[in-house]
């Protein structure tokens, strides 16, 4: 099991693309994270391929129906060997139970956690589908509800762990995308931070893509990374 807190973010179209850059890669460096795009195009044997490989895979799906459906989700997610996997908090307290009960009956459970509220989510917008308070005050809630549901954490923005690591104490999971070296263009993301400043901030895991996906070198950008998150802090 790696201890790096970088999860590659595999944003590719088809397996092939993916597994390239995969094995250019090392999984003593990195975890990787596979999204609706790559598994909607490859199916489970891209997530199979990656395990194969010996990487622990996040499965980035958001699973979001009634209970039971969740459940099963998840339990079809294990069989491929994932590490990690995640919901929607917003389905519920039941939706988010029944999918942890169907987890531990298994010998090694992957960790479960859930979306709050998505990023591109506005007040606004969050107001158009009858949800009252700031993006800000939903996700303390939604986390707040996924660990009473049994859950390991949530997927939140950087600019939220200092928050929820202050509110939901250390043994909860927090896996940050929107994390950039201060040296990366901010291509599509707006509220971002350095990998350095998300772990101080309290997160767990740093969900990075093309900062590593798109790089000339992508074993060197990664290395650069992690060498940047093990550099003291200057006073």
């Amino acid at each position: 099991m790696t201890k790096s807190p970088v999860i590659v973010a595999l944003d590719f179209a088809d397996s092939r693309s993916a597994l390239a850059l995969v094995d250019r890669l090392d999984p003593a460096l990195c975890r990787l994270k596979v999204g609706k795009e790559l598994f909607t195009r490859a199916g489970p044997p891209v997530v199979e391929a990656l395990v194969a490989r010996g990487y622990e895979v996040f499965l980035d799906l958001k699973f979001h129906d009634i209970p039971n459906t969740v459940a099963a989700a998840c339990d079809a997610a294990a069989d491929l060997g994932v590490w990690m996997m995640n919901l929607h908090a917003s389905g519920g307290r039941r939706m988010m139970e029944a999918a942890r009960e169907r987890l531990e009956s298994r010998s090694h459970r992957p960790l479960l956690i859930a979306v709050t509220i998505l990023t591109s989510l506005g007040e606004e917008d969050l107001a158009e589908v009858g949800f009252q308070g700031t993006p800000a005050q939903n996700v303390r809630r939604l986390a707040a509800l996924a660990e009473r549901s049994g859950l390991d954490g949530v997927v939140c923005s950087p600019l939220e762990a200092a928050q929820l690591r202050a509110e939901r104490g250390a043994g909860f999971l927090l896996v940050t995308p929107g994390v950039r070296p201060a040296s990366a263009a901010l291509d599509d993301q707006k509220r971002v931070m350095t990998p350095a400043d998300a772990l101080a901030a309290g997160a767990s895991h740093l969900v990075i893509g093309r900062p590593i996906t798109a790089a000339e070198d992508p074993v060197a950008a990664l290395r650069a990374i992690l060498e940047e998150l093990e550099a003291p802090k200057n006073c």
